[in-house]
């Protein structure tokens, strides 16, 4: 299809390449993970999450998603509620982050995350954007983007997707590799 207006066609192509930069931004495999400390709840009770201090038990699965209650999101956490005994006897920890505030998510790990895993507070978008995770049409809304992070600090997988579905397959085969590879 040819587009005869030259400001509609100049338009179209700023938009398409926005949105395939857009699932590019991502942190690279092999790039270090940048470490952060926030608010987090698990089972409806607050805490300090340490990634740092996570890392010390094994790899973790960091989701970004973009709001709690959201029916994509809610597909998501629960998805990811129901493969969390699997991670865990992996040696992994997951662990979604947006940027709701602590009392939303003291409810979304209740209601969604079933009480099997922590969820962790964004405010400011800081986080997000450290992982280049922040959506590209609003900066301060996470993307969907989940991350595999070796103990040792460095990005071991990167999914990017908007759809919520291939996410736990996704990240849990990256651990499985990463746990085969250091059996060997």
């Amino acid at each position: 299809m040819k587009l005869k207006n030259p400001l509609v066609s100049l338009c179209a192509s700023l938009v398409l390449a926005c949105a395939s930069s857009a699932s590019l931004a991502a942190l690279a495999v092999g790039a270090p993970a940048p470490d952060f400390t926030t608010e987090a709840a698990r089972a409806g009770v607050a805490f300090k999450f340490s990634l740092a201090e996570t890392l010390k038990k094994g790899p973790v699965v960091l989701y970004f998603y973009p709001k709690a209650f959201t029916s994509g999101c809610t597909v998501e956490a629960h998805n990811f509620a129901e493969a969390t005994p699997k991670f865990n006897a992996l040696g992994a920890t997951v662990v979604g982050i947006s940027n709701d505030n602590i009392e939303t998510l003291k409810k979304f790990s209740v209601e969604a995350c079933r009480d099997k895993f922590a969820v962790a507070a964004d405010s400011g978008a800081r986080i997000m954007k450290q992982y280049d995770a922040a959506l590209w049409v609003k900066p301060d809304m996470a993307d969907r983007i989940s991350y595999v992070i070796s103990p040792e600090g460095k990005v071991l997988y990167v999914y990017s997707s908007l759809s919520p579905d291939q996410h736990v397959e996704n990240t849990l085969n990256a651990v499985e590799k990463w746990r085969a590879s250091v059996r060997q």
